[in-house]
């Protein structure tokens, strides 16, 4: 089982690479990334292949034929939208991630075993978005659209999203030391609401651990048929996991 990895240096990618290595089953792991990620590094992984890579648009025949049999991926690449302007947020967050899937079904041999591509999206995307919804929930929503669509289109490809909550990783000892530095307002946040949300508000809660272990698990195909139930709802072709539903399929 060959999978690869975006977003590796991210809070949700660090936690998804912590699981791909615990998990055995898995052969190789290709982390596509702009620069080095310290968390592959310190694990000394023979398994794992860093492919440093600095157009997210684009894929040459040099990185797919080092992407080659892989059977899925988790995007787990974005950005805040207070970090940057809207053109470069839609295109992080949504042309990057399209271009990915489409070159990506190319890897696949034949339909009967597509290509499974996870988008990491979030709790609020909608395809309905209202006149006050957020810039993040219209394109997040937009994404998932759009991966449905080309998922009905392409024979070669499976493409799922996964909407995480207030993402915690308080207790994921294996990826501290590595996630990135939000800042003091986020933290002064975390500190104020996160007791809250992880008693009071148990359904917007996304431990890390258990979120990372799952989405490998999707990748990998092994939640067929464990999807369907509330909380989780099809779009076409593609299922889209809301948080409620991640957390009733890991029995949290």
């Amino acid at each position: 089982m060959h999978l690869i990895l975006t977003g590796a240096t991210g809070l949700v990618g660090s936690s998804v690479l912590d699981a791909m290595i615990r998990a055995k089953d898995i052969t190789k792991i290709s982390i596509l990334t702009r620069k080095p990620v310290p968390m592959a590094q310190d694990a000394k992984d023979p398994r794992i292949n860093v492919i440093i890579h600095n157009d997210f648009e684009t894929y040459d025949s040099k990185v797919l034929d080092q992407l080659k049999d892989a059977d899925g991926c988790v995007w787990a690449l974005g950005i805040s939208q207070t970090k940057v302007g809207k053109e470069e947020y839609v295109k992080i967050t949504k042309d990057y991630t399209l271009a990915a899937a489409k070159s990506f079904a190319t890897l696949s041999p034949s339909s009967s075993k597509p290509f499974r591509f996870i988008y990491v999206s979030g709790e609020g995307a909608t395809q309905t978005p209202g006149r006050f919804s957020a810039i993040f929930a219209r394109v997040k929503g937009e994404t998932e659209q759009a991966l449905a669509d080309m998922t009905a289109s392409t024979p070669g490809l499976q493409a799922d999203s996964v909407r995480p909550g207030f993402v915690d990783a308080s207790k994921h000892t294996a990826v501290h030391g590595y996630i990135p530095d939000p800042g003091m307002l986020y933290k002064a946040g975390v500190v104020v609401l996160g007791p809250a949300i992880r008693m009071g508000y148990r359904s917007a809660h996304s431990p890390t651990e258990v979120l990372g272990n799952f989405m490998t698990q999707m990748a990998m195909g092994k939640m067929d048929g464990k999807l369907e139930g509330s909380g989780a709802f099809k779009l076409g072709p593609s299922w889209v996991v809301e948080n409620v539903g991640f957390r009733r399929i890991m029995g949290l």
